[in-house]
């Protein structure tokens, strides 16, 4: 019998372990991750800034815009912009009807940019946790 074969073997049980609970834990996060439809079964459009008051959102849940692209887009802003319905010379402006955002930690903001849909109430801000 080797000597400190006992201890190699626990030393690789222990990486195993730790390997297991590193994948256990990235699947957790995986499984916890959400799809939500900003506005619900009406969508993105007008009056939807209230859409995510009593809503819980977690780093990693997905927000799905579902919109009419001949009407409106959707841009990512930062809290000026969403209070003052204005845009960034380099903001992206998502126009698919059908945009996917995951969100990351802490607030995000969103607004149409097209014609005066913001003012009309056509933004959110989503804090994820």
């Amino acid at each position: 019998m080797a000597v400190g074969s006992g201890s190699a073997s626990r030393g690789q049980l222990t990486k195993g372990i730790i390997l297991l609970l590193c994948l256990v834990l990235s699947q957790h996060e995986t499984i916890q991750a959400a799809t939500h439809v900003v506005g619900g079964r009406h969508g993105w459009t007008f009056n939807v800034a209230d859409w995510p008051t009593g809503k819980t959102f977690y780093a990693g849940d997905m927000l799905v815009f579902k919109y009419s692209p001949l009407f409106h887009n959707v841009v990512a802003v930062d809290s000026d912009g969403y209070n003052n319905c204005t845009i960034s010379s380099d903001a992206k402006e998502l126009k698919s009807g059908k945009d996917r955002v995951t969100l990351s930690n802490g607030t995000s903001y969103f607004i149409c940019s097209r014609f005066d849909h913001c003012t009309l109430g056509m933004k959110i801000a989503v804090t994820a946790v």
